[in-house]
């Protein structure tokens, strides 16, 4: 029995570290956040009153100011994620295919360039872009000029600010997702193809009936992954657009932290960052019933 005992307690103590990281950094922040979206929390004032649910009332209030702030931010949110999301999955097991179909010698290389954008910060992601999406001196409308096309504005007009976008990101992440899914091809057990080759099964028969099945873990793994990072998007409307134009690509983050340290409302943008991780864990249940859930019943 001591040896069980004994057993337990190392046990426990190599999840220990984990379970303090976790508490520290993940519960006790959404505990505190929840505590402060109850309370009239300015930053200025050392006084903060207790409102209760005042808060979450006036999100879905027709007419005020916070249901208007939350749901453009939403709104343009949720646009970005249904523009991004398909390409970032289908864009990276498009790279990951072609790359390990290259000759050994130089797939290393190919993954390494596809992959090096990922490390870069979201500041020179910006300053690249801005000088490629420039209506009067930007290399894309450069080079559209010399086919005799007229300057797009990429940056300050529907519906190309969010093609810009979405280019973006692809450019800036896609190399996560294609390392995901080389490790997860490579994971196919090489005998599957050569059994359907024999049965006379073509390339793309091989990719519906093996690849595709034997990877969809993964796949599930990255569309929620992919799902949470585009409704966790900032950098890329921040940094390109300042959220124009107008407000068309103001997403909810961008007006949460407004309304968090620029008019200082810290409770209010706590009950907007409340439900929109609220609404990430209903998506990402979602994605996971109707992609994965049903072979488990």
């Amino acid at each position: 029995m001591n040896t069980g005992w004994q057993s337990r307690i190392s046990s426990s103590l190599f999840v220990l570290p984990y379970l303090i990281s976790f508490s520290v950094f993940l519960l006790f922040p959404i505990g505190y956040g929840f505590y402060i979206s109850l309370h009239e929390f300015e930053l200025l004032s050392e006084s903060h009153r207790f409102v209760g649910f005042a808060h979450y009332v006036n999100l879905f209030a027709s007419g005020a100011y916070l249901n208007s702030l939350f749901f453009r931010g939403l709104w343009a949110t949720v646009q970005f994620v249904l523009y991004s999301v398909p390409l970032l999955i289908a864009v990276g097991l498009a790279l990951a295919l072609l790359v390990n179909a290259l000759p050994g010698s130089i797939r290393s290389w190919f993954r390494t360039v596809y992959f090096m954008p990922y490390a870069v910060s979201a500041s020179v992601m910006a300053v690249i872009w801005l000088m490629m999406y420039d209506t009067n001196a930007g290399l894309i409308n450069s080079m559209l000029g010399k086919l005799g096309i007229d300057p797009i504005p990429w940056l300050t007009s529907e519906p190309w600010v969010w093609a810009a976008l979405v280019s973006t990101t692809l450019w800036w992440t896609i190399g996560f997702n294609m390392i995901i899914f080389i490790n997860a091809l490579n994971q196919v057990p090489e005998d599957y193809y050569e059994a359907a080759s024999i049965d006379g099964a073509g390339s793309w028969r091989k990719f519906a009936s093996i690849t595709l099945p034997s990877i969809r873990p993964v796949m599930l793994f990255v569309m929620i992954t992919s799902t949470i990072a585009s409704f966790n998007i900032y950098a890329q409307p921040f940094l390109l657009t300042r959220g124009g134009p107008g407000d068309t690509t103001k997403v909810l983050l961008m007006n949460v932290l407004d309304q968090a340290f620029i008019r200082r409302e810290v409770g209010s943008a706590s009950a907007m960052a409340i439900l929109m991780a609220l609404l990430i864990m209903i998506v990402s249940v979602v994605q996971y019933r109707v992609t994965y859930g049903r072979k488990e019943e």
